[in-house]
């Protein structure tokens, strides 16, 4: 019988510096079609521990899956250690993705705040790359400040084909951009009542950028039910056995991370 827990070895491609504390690493992953967009891979390091990751980007074709890791604990100390050429265990894919969401044909509204762009990033390419497959795509990003503002190229390119608001609390971004939370700015988005039948927001970020941002939606009269949120929560096991995600009855790890808003807003830690 396999064992559904036990990490398997996979050799680092190439790490990326993407800001002081945030590297992306791309990972030789022949499993990669396996991948659904917003799900998370257990990383390891052994006699150190596990940590969950979000999957930023995948190429089934090549092979190969990206992470975008942030310095801030044990595990990831250690991650920092390794080269390219190294070995890296991972277990997974693991949780329900965006794949719980019909964007065929839909008006598709992606809001992020900080490192919350590294979950929506594959699904954000793939609409670019297929923008038949949906009637329009709307970004807003949010960052603390300019040195912290991710996958700047990408952003470029992005704006080019879709309408899109880049705002950090602080400073300025990219070309002057917009100074505030990204609250401030979902009113300035292109939805009218008409649309929202025909919509899906996306929102990723902290706890409490999520929860308020969902509101803003709400008060502009978007249903529930056309809201979605993925949850950042510690998860251990990740096959719902431990209990570490656990919010009442709900297992972030298996029910999540990414969640209906009819189910999230409910979801109190």
């Amino acid at each position: 019988m396999e064992n559904i827990i036990m990490p398997k070895p996979y050799k680092i491609l190439n790490i990326q510096k993407m800001t002081d504390i945030e590297y992306l690493f791309r990972i030789e992953y022949p499993e990669a079609g396996n991948v659904k967009f917003g799900q998370f891979m257990q990383l390891s390091f052994p006699k150190v521990g596990e940590c969950p990751i979000s999957v930023t980007n995948f190429c089934e074709k090549e092979g190969w899956i990206e992470f975008l890791i942030r310095k801030v604990g044990i595990v990831t100390d250690e991650i920092f250690k390794l080269q390219p050429g190294d070995i890296l265990p991972m277990r997974g894919p693991y949780g329900k993705g965006f794949d719980q969401i019909d964007i065929k044909g839909k008006k598709v509204i992606i809001v992020t705040g900080g490192s919350g762009l590294a979950p929506v990033r594959s699904l954000i390419h793939y609409i670019d790359q297929n923008p038949e497959e949906v009637e329009c795509l709307e970004l807003l990003f949010g960052f603390k400040d300019e040195s912290s503002i991710l996958f700047k190229d990408e952003i470029v390119n992005w704006r080019k084909n879709h309408p899109m608001i880049l705002t950090v609390d602080k400073g300025c971004g990219i070309d002057g951009e917009c100074v505030g939370l990204v609250t401030e700015y979902v009113p300035q988005l292109q939805l009218t009542s008409d649309d929202f039948n025909n919509t899906e927001v996306i929102i990723v970020g902290p706890p409490n950028m999520m929860k308020y941002t969902a509101l803003e939606f709400e008060r502009l009269g978007v249903p529930a039910d056309k809201i979605w949120l993925s949850f950042e929560r510690k998860m251990s096991c990740a096959v719902g056995k431990c209990g570490h995600c656990r919010i009442d009855e709900v297992y972030v790890c298996l029910d999540g991370p990414v969640f209906n808003y009819t189910k999230a807003k409910y979801l109190i830690d």
